[in-house]
């Protein structure tokens, strides 16, 4: 689905990839329905890809009932809604299983999955109408392959994987084109987002010169859309362990642990 001339929503439209993606599709001649929890880092947003281009909504996609209130919303204001784009998400502190607390894992996979799945049913009603539309869904690269302190963050991003694809063999043949994206490291506000103050977290600033930019990817994230792509990796680590997990899940996961293990000394 070419984005130019379409109304698409965006979650997560505050910061990172969802402020680029937002930037992005407005330069393409998009108008954008900008979703964050973050009243503030939407207004920052707004300035930034065009106030005329697009509107702003303070959700908390967990809360089913305002997501189901949004469509109608949105509407109001743009028309009907051509695409929904899941980019919202949180990643949880680096704490083993054992020892991390349920309200936490809780709001992992709240925001995660039931965020991601919320705004999916609530839209897709109306998507079926369009003569095209598209849903596309962030996972990660921690999706397919578990990082070590990041289970229940990978557990809820591999539940948005499957939900994507699921949706795609039951949408295949409709007017709904679906895609399922799984960025590797980029440079986002996750961390900070997600309340995250760890050595862990921190450690991982040693490579931020290896990690993509925002800007690049939410540029392959489109480009992926428009060409009705059924999967999309972002970024050469994405890529690389996509390949090895494929090729020996079990090499490619004592690789993580080892890596995960080295950034922390």
């Amino acid at each position: 689905m070419k984005v130019s001339g379409k109304i698409i929503v965006v979650t997560g439209a505050g910061s990172g990839m969802g402020r680029e993606l937002t930037i992005q599709l407005v330069k393409k001649g998009a108008r954008v329905a900008m979703v964050d929890i973050h009243p503030e880092a939407l207004e920052q947003t707004a300035e930034l890809a065009g106030r005329d281009k697009v509107s702003l909504h303070v959700v908390n996609i967990t809360d089913r009932a305002t997501v189901e209130l949004l469509p109608e919303q949105v509407k109001s204001i743009h028309g009907n809604v051509d695409g929904l784009i899941n980019n919202a998400g949180i990643i949880q502190p680096f704490v083993d299983v054992k020892d991390l607390d349920y309200a936490v894992i809780e709001r992992v996979m709240n925001v995660n999955f039931y965020g991601t799945l919320y705004m999916t049913k609530a839209f897709l009603p109306d998507l079926l109408k369009r003569p095209e539309a598209h849903i596309a869904n962030v996972s990660s690269m921690g999706g397919f392959i578990p990082f070590p302190g990041q289970t229940f963050y990978s557990a809820s991003k591999a539940a948005v994987k499957i939900l994507t694809e699921g949706l795609y063999s039951e949408l295949k043949g409709t007017n709904v084109g679906v895609t399922v994206i799984h960025p590797g490291a980029v440079n986002t506000n996750i961390m900070k987002n997600s309340v995250l103050n760890s050595p862990a977290s921190v450690a991982s600033s040693k490579g931020a010169q290896k990690i993509l930019s925002a800007e690049k990817a939410a540029t392959i994230m489109i480009d992926g859309i428009e060409q009705n792509k059924f999967r999309v990796l972002v970024g050469k680590d994405a890529t690389m362990l996509d390949i090895l997990y494929r090729f020996n899940p079990k090499m490619a996961v004592d690789l993580i642990v080892k890596k995960m293990k080295n950034m922390v000394r």
